[in-house]
């Protein structure tokens, strides 16, 4: 069940972005910040990512996104306010 202090972010980015390793980094750097959720491919290329915690580690986790691991390239990203999903930790899901 999501914390009341916590929101919820849906990051698509966009870039180099598959292919360099950026959903195991984006998990790693998710277990280091103690935030809850999900990242995936997806089909047009992109990189999708609920990320859920409290607000500045949620921010520090969108500040690290905009570099991503080594060989990304991230040319932006958006960011939509979205509702919590109940999860306990933070993982890599299918390609949608």
């Amino acid at each position: 069940m999501p914390d009341a202090a916590d929101l919820a972010r849906l990051l698509r980015i966009h870039g180099r972005v598959q292919g360099v390793w950026y959903r195991a980094s984006a998990q790693a750097e998710a277990a280091r910040l103690g935030l809850r959720g999900w990242v995936r491919n997806r089909l047009d290329g992109t990189v999708e990512a609920l990320v859920i915690g409290p607000t500045t580690r949620v921010d520090a986790f969108i500040g690290w996104a905009h570099e991503g691991p080594p060989k990304a390239q991230v040319t932006r990203i958006d960011v939509s306010e979205v509702e919590a999903e109940a999860c306990d930790a933070f993982e890599q899901r299918p390609t949608a």
